[in-house]
């Protein structure tokens, strides 16, 4: 692809903050609908007489469509415009969202939930370039990156506690209405306060045939792995689809290797410090969304936590996270970002390995708060450094394509996550119901379990960060100062 220019924004005039508040808008949506559904998953089975095993999918249909899309998301926003991709995005999410609150059935909850991780894909990655472009590697772009990080570490929790609020006050179905007026907002604003960026080229190729390879891929993994503990890790249907996904991945591997203007450049990884930051995303998604998930199982199923209950027992992770992120945006651009990261993933893997000390009477002050904190406290300080890392480097015609790269990351890892903490959980409970245990002993035990595993893969991200990331890489990225207040424009326009 032949370059001919880039085009800048609607406007010279462009407030870059007010702009970024619309898109932390649109990305806290995002992370939210990631986990707000959880504890409302037994109140919508009640109303819309799901099945034990279809329940799972109003979770797992927005995981594939989410993950699997992403890359193809960030791509088109490269090639097509960030700002009419992203208003894409929120169109097909808000819209998708209204048909999931009006759903009577499983099976048209299930296709719209779908239908909104899509969405999510195609608007996520478009709205991190876009921060990105407007805002120059150094102190500005990592203040940005900042509250990014702060909100992908924070969201997720307040998705419980909103889940839980609005379910036992309003319904279920608000979980997705809350949706459609802040969707709606947004695109009335977006034309007018984002500005636009993209690709100027004598010729667009889009890698079609890579595409469908990378993304068939992709939905397969994560449906493998999502559904391993349902079927058996060596069913005949797991073992099909997973190498059904390598064989697509490979093909993908070798197409991208050789087609002119390819869906996701290989060269990228020559930048060791993002190749780096996305293992560790990988590792950070499969260890706190995993952990999530079982945490949230212990609360409600031991415990007996309501819905609320349980979401305000996620407060104590959220509001640590929040709190931290200042702290940690500020180490990052003194130059200890390589540390901060490292530092984050051992808080999360610490915080996680803390939490197999529950037992099956726990209290929440005695057995949970520590480790919710704990937790809290590292992703304030592994996903800021993380998403500056994945970024650090990329040229601006890669942007969408490094934040589709990093989002996949996480995603993937969390889809891996959650589907190894269950099956341990679920094999270690039966065996010691098999053995005479009672219920919550067995259900504590295998929890107990899961996060031993879900701790391992959070401290094995520690190794690999000294290992891959790169400390003048990062140093360099985090020090430059080349944005002023008084450049509004953005950094790819000029």
């Amino acid at each position: 692809m032949r370059l001919a220019g880039k085009s800048g924004p609607s406007s010279p005039h462009v407030n870059r903050w007010r702009a970024f508040a619309l898109l932390a808008v649109a990305f806290f949506m995002v992370v939210i609908d990631l986990t707000i559904v959880n504890v409302s998953l037994p109140t919508i089975a009640r109303d819309l007489h799901f099945s034990e095993t279809s329940l799972q999918w109003v979770v797992t249909a927005y995981a594939l469509t989410f993950g699997g899309f992403l890359l193809l998301g960030g791509r088109a926003a490269d090639l097509l415009g960030r700002r009419r991709i992203l208003m894409l995005g929120l169109a097909v999410f808000t819209v998708a969202s209204l048909a999931c609150g009006l759903a009577t059935g499983e099976a048209f909850l299930i296709a719209s939930r779908a239908v909104q991780g899509l969405g999510a894909a195609i608007m996520l990655p478009a709205a991190l370039s876009i921060v990105m472009n407007m805002f120059a590697e150094g102190a500005e772009r990592n203040k940005a990156l900042g509250i990014w990080g702060a909100i992908a570490a924070s969201g997720a929790t307040v998705g419980l506690i909103t889940g839980g609020l609005v379910t036992r006050y309003a319904g279920w179905q608000y979980i997705f209405y809350l949706n459609v007026p802040i969707g709606a907002v947004a695109l009335l604003l977006a034309p007018r306060i984002v500005p636009d960026s993209r690709l100027a080229a004598t010729r667009r190729r889009f890698d079609a045939l890579g595409a469908l390879a990378g993304t068939g891929g992709l939905l397969l993994l994560v449906d493998g792995v999502a559904q391993a503990p349902q079927y058996g890790w060596g069913a005949d249907r797991t073992v099909g689809v997973l190498a059904a996904s390598a064989a697509l991945l490979a093909a993908f591997l070798v197409i991208e290797s050789r087609v002119e203007s390819p869906l996701l450049p290989l060269s990228i990884f020559r930048l060791r410090t993002l190749a780096g930051a996305n293992a560790a995303g990988l590792l950070v998604g499969g260890s706190f969304f995993g952990f999530l998930f079982i945490g949230t199982l212990y609360m409600q199923q031991v415990l007996y936590y309501s819905a609320l209950q349980t979401g305000v027992a996620w407060l104590a992770t959220s509001v640590t996270s929040v709190a931290l992120a200042g702290l940690s945006q500020l180490l990052v651009t003194r130059g200890g970002a390589k540390i901060v990261m490292a530092l984050g993933m051992t808080l999360i893997g610490g915080g996680v390995i803390w939490a197999t000390q529950v037992p099956a009477h726990g209290h929440f002050l005695a057995n949970l708060a520590g480790p919710l904190v704990i937790v809290g406290a590292g992703t304030a300080f592994a996903f800021i450094p993380i998403s500056i890392a994945a970024l650090a480097g990329a040229a601006e015609h890669q942007a969408g394509l490094a934040s589709g790269l990093l989002n996949t990351s996480q995603q993937i890892g969390g889809a891996i996550g959650i589907a190894i903490a269950s099956s341990v959980a679920a094999s270690h409970t039966q065996a010691l119901l098999h053995a005479g245990n009672p219920a919550p002993a067995a259900l504590t035990g295998g929890f107990q379990h899961a996060l031993w595993v879900l701790g391992a893969i959070g401290l094995i991200a520690v190794p690999a960060i000294f290992a891959l990331v790169r400390r003048h890489e990062l140093t360099d990225a985090v020090a430059k100062t080349t944005v002023r207040e008084q450049q509004p424009a953005l950094a790819g326009a000029n």
